[in-house]
Parts: C-alpha cells; structure tokens; sequence
C-alpha cells in the first residue's frame, strides 16, 4: 500500500499533527502491552512496529526515516543488537530482488514487453470479451514472470493504445487488468516481494508454489475475470460496437510493429529456468536449500551485465529501486525483533486461544486479517509481522495451508481499495496522465472488494480441499519447547531438533509403543546446561540409530522424528520423541 499523499505535501500544521498521532499511537500500544503482557523489551518491539504502520499510512515519503529512527530507539532499548539485525534483514531476499531488477531493465532494455503487446494488438478476431481476457491473463502471468509493476505497466500502455483507437474509456480496462496483476502476483515467489520473503522464511521452494499456489491463483484469476467482466458488461459491449465500426471501415485496431524479442525472450527462460530447477541443483551441490534459487537472478544479472557492459550501471543505479529495498530490510529487521523478544509467541499463544489450532478457523482468520490489513497498509508490512507468528503455530499445526492463507491474503487483499497495491498506485497514476481520467475511492471499491471477496472465497475453499495432501513438513523445534513449562502439545508432530544423548532410559510400556519393540535414551538439552530431560524412542529393528546414540559420547546431535505429549504417562518429562533419523549437529547452539 502507498498513500496517495506524501508528507512533502502537508503543511507543517497537518504534519505536527500526524506525527503526534503516530508517536502518542505507538507510545499507547507499548504501554498498554507493558501493563498487560510484555515485558520492556517487548513493549518497545511493539511500539515502533506499530509506529511503522502508521508512519507508512501518515508518511510515505517519509517512511525510510521512521525505518531509521525506529531501528535507533530499538537497538538504545536493548531490544535488538547488531547481530539481531544483521540475521533478520533478510538480504538474501534483498539481493533476489536486486537480481530480478535488473532482469526486468534489461527485458525492458530487449523490447520483450513490447513484443507482448505487439502479439496482443495484433490478436484475429479480436472483440470486447477476448480483450479482457487475454489482457486479464498477460497481467497475471507477466507479474507470476516479473514482477507486478512492471506488468501493469506494459498492459496499461497497451490498453490505452487500444482504447485510443476506439474512442473509449480506458478506465474499465485498466482496473480488470490491475485486478488480475494483484491476483497473478501470488503465483510464483518472484511475482511479489512477499512471495520470496514467504519462500524464505517458510522454506518453501519454487516446485511448492507451482503445485500448490500457482493452481489456486489460476482459479482465483477465473473468478476475477468472470465477475469483472459481468460487472463491466456495458463496456464490453460498447467496446464491441465501436470495433465493428472501426473495421467497416477498414481500419486496424492499431498499428503493429516487428519488434526483435529472441534475446529478451532467451534471458527470461534461462532466469525462471534456473530458479525452477534450484532444488535439483541444490542437491546436486549438496547445498543449503533455497541457496541456488535466492543467488539465481544475481547469475543471470551478472551475466546481462557482462554482455550489455555499457548498460550496466544504467540497470544498477536506475533499474533497482534502491530506496524500497532499504526500506525492506529495516522493515524485515525491526519485524525480526518481535521474535528476537518473543512476542511472536505471546501472539501465537493468543491466536490459537481464539482459533484454536483447527486449519478450518486459523485459514480463513489469517486470510481475512491479512487481507483486510494489506488493503490500506503495505502488505509486506503484515507479512512479515505474521511471519514470526506462523513459524510459532507450525510447532503444532501443519503449516503449508497457514503459509499459501498469508499469500493469498496479502495478494488479494491489494484489490479492495485503490490504495492498497503498487500496482494500483501505478494504474491510476497512468491513467490520470494518459487519459485525465480519476478514479474515486468507492468507484474502486465497490468492484475491488467484490473480487477481492471472490478470489479470497476460492483460495479458502482450495486450501481446505488440499490440506489433507499437502505434506506435514519437519518443523525446526527448539529444545525449550519439549520442556513442562511450554504448554505445548504434540501429536505426531514431525519435528527436528539439536539435543545431547545422556545414555540409556528405562521406561514402563507406552501405549502404541511397547517397550519389546524400543529402546529408550535420555535426551539432554544442546547447550550442554541444566535442563529436563526428554526420552527418545528408536525401534529396535533400526539398529544403526541405536548405534549413533551410544556412541554418541554428549556431543551434539540433530535428531528428526515424531513428538507425542504423553502427559498422564510421563509426568515429569511430559512429551517423548520416536527417532527417524540422527546425525552430529553441523553448529552447536
């Protein structure tokens, strides 16, 4: 989301004003979760994230400053310190993005995009319906390609030679085309820069978007097409009838031009090429996963770079947007001090107090907050307050469904209020220029939150018919959550975790696990401290786990398997892990 006035534009009375708002706003909420919840460190976390919201809804100008400021008060309240802010900044997002910037200059730079409005243009047997739908589907497959600014812009400039032809308002157009650009964002990780953050902290791979979200966004952009197209159908239809009168006179639609698109075309493939097949690569390499697709776009940029040498500091200095990735990174950092201080667990603690830990309320919830937030604030702002949250509730619940509710919410969420995207920012700003046509906030609204609801409607109802087969990954758990004093609950929860083997256990039979069938070890924790100690069940038939234990000699092991809460049969270590796998921990904690 982007205000649509700047803080450069208000007097300095309005800006006084605001800016009490935003610090007494911020100040409030510190101090009412220090009363309530919080302890110091997180009350001030709260504060100056909340700040941030307000700063981007008071002062977009102005919001890289606020990102500064905030991140001052936070490192002077001990509530982040340097090494804090150098893991949570998320650079590795932020060199995906700069990677991928200089892509779309330099498929700009190759006359790709022209080339796919010249094949749209010259489109046989083209009519008011066939329009809407190949410009709706460019729009969301370009942003699934690039990135949704950049679409919205070669589809508008295509609309707006076509309705310059015709006599029409571009108006129409140009929303069912920005509509589709939000909607099409959700499909890949490179369509949005939420998508890659999501990716990152999610663990989610390019194949787990193609299988899983790409699918629901195709459908929501049917849904999308079909009700903007019953809502526009007066366009639709006056669009038809200045078409017919244009070719009874034998007159083109528009000019057509041969534009050399093979270069662009071949840089494109080999850059989604590469990032598609990163986990084959991966483990190929034997490298970390998302290594090969976070440092995909760099390759391929620095390969551009090398060829078009006197372009390349053109695509470094104008091409990356310099100021939003810095924005992002402070963003993603003072985000990261909700977890650093442990509030990501208070707040998962409260939504699962309300919703439970059933997906048939924690999805629709977090697709209905999310969306409904990133209508009039930046979404990347509520993803990454949600991140934290997420990685809390996947120690209990499977959280593919949780991650696809907190894409699809802040994508589709952009197209409820005309302020609530980039893209929609873009579009309006074009069409003012082009067309001197505005935009009124209920004239968008009215068909934005239709679609929006719709799209939203389809993602929910397709997460919940695919849950059951979407896989229950192995969830990072730390060692403190084994412990009484968690209140955590486990069952068969898939879990990997850092611990020490003390020695043997001897524990009474458990139901389902009976003590002729397991051997049993105590697990100490990893930092090598005092701590309650855990059992850890390996069936005697995998005697090569049973061997590594032994032998372990309290050194640090990681250890994958199942977690199960056994309270009524082990009162005093509470949860018990059944072992899969295990192998010496590559960093101890």
């Amino acid at each position: 989301m982007h205000g649509e006035e700047g803080g450069m534009q208000l007097g300095v009375r309005q800006l006084l004003t605001r800016l009490a708002v935003m610090v007494g706003a911020g100040v409030a909420a510190g101090v009412i979760g220090g009363c309530t919840v919080f302890d110091v460190r997180q009350a001030a976390a709260v504060a100056v994230f909340f700040s941030i919201i307000l700063g981007t809804l008071f002062f977009w100008n102005f919001r890289l400053a606020i990102a500064f400021l905030g991140l001052s008060v936070l490192i002077c309240t001990h509530s982040l310190n340097i090494q804090q802010f150098v893991q949570s900044s998320a650079l590795e997002v932020i060199l995906f993005l700069v990677g991928m910037m200089i892509i779309v200059g330099a498929l700009r730079d190759l006359g790709f995009f022209s080339w796919i409005v010249q094949c749209i243009v010259s489109m046989p047997n083209i009519s008011g319906g066939k329009f809407i739908v190949v410009t709706s589907a460019a729009s969301a497959l370009l942003a699934c390609a690039v990135d949704e600014v950049t679409s919205i812009i070669f589809i508008s400039t295509l609309i707006f030679q076509v309705c310059d032809r015709l006599k029409l308002n571009p108006t129409p157009y140009v929303i069912i085309a920005v509509l589709c650009t939000n909607i099409g964002s959700a499909g890949t990780m490179m369509g949005n820069p939420v998508g890659i953050y999501i990716g990152t902290k999610g663990g989610l791979t390019f194949g787990d978007f193609m299988t899983w979200a790409f699918p629901l966004m195709l459908l929501a952009l049917a849904s999308t097409v079909a009700v903007t197209y019953w809502y526009f159908r007066r366009e639709v239809a006056l669009f038809n009838e200045h078409l017919q009168a244009r070719l009874a006179r034998n007159l083109s639609l528009a000019s057509t031009v041969d534009v050399p698109y093979v270069q662009g075309l071949v840089l494109l493939l080999a850059t989604v090429l590469a990032i598609a097949s990163h986990h084959q690569i991966e483990s190929w390499l034997g490298l970390g996963k998302n290594s090969v697709l976070l440092i995909a776009p760099l390759a391929c940029s620095g390969v551009v770079m090398i060829i078009r040498r006197d372009r390349a500091r053109h695509y470094v200095e104008r091409d990356v947007d310099w100021w939003t990735l810095l924005f992002f990174m402070l963003l993603f950092a003072i985000a990261g001090t909700l977890e650093h201080t442990h509030v990501d667990r208070i707040m998962a603690s409260r939504f699962a107090g309300i919703c439970g830990t059933e997906h048939a309320v924690l999805v629709p919830f977090i697709l209905a907050v999310t969306a409904l937030g990133s209508a009039f604030v930046d979404n990347v702002i509520f993803v990454a307050a949600f991140c934290p949250v997420i990685e809390q509730l996947a120690v209990n619940v499977k959280d593919l469904p949780l991650w696809w509710a907190l894409l699809f919410g802040a994508c589709f969420g952009g197209n409820i209020t005309m302020i609530g995207s980039t893209a929609n920012i873009v579009a309006l700003g074009m069409l003012e220029k082009r067309a001197h046509a505005q935009v009124g906030f209920f004239q968008w609204l009215k068909i934005g939150f239709l679609s929006a609801l719709l799209a939203c409607v389809v993602a929910w109802a397709g997460l919940m018919l695919l849950e059951p087969w979407m896989p229950d990954r192995h969830v990072q758990l730390k060692y403190e959550y084994l412990t009484a004093d968690s209140g955590k609950v486990f069952h068969g929860k898939n879990a990997e975790l850092k611990a020490r083997c003390t020695g043997r256990a001897s524990l009474p039979s458990l139901p389902g696990f009976p003590a002729a069938e397991y051997e049993a070890f105590w697990l100490s924790p990893p930092s090598g401290g005092r701590g309650p100690a855990v059992p850890v069940l390996v069936p005697k038939a995998h005697r090569e786990l049973t061997a590594t234990l032994e032998a372990a000699d309290d050194t640090v092991l990681a250890l994958r398997g199942k977690v199960h809460t056994m309270a009524a049969e082990l009162p005093d270590s509470l949860h018990l892990l059944v072992l899969e796998a295990v192998s010496p921990a590559a960093v101890e904690e």
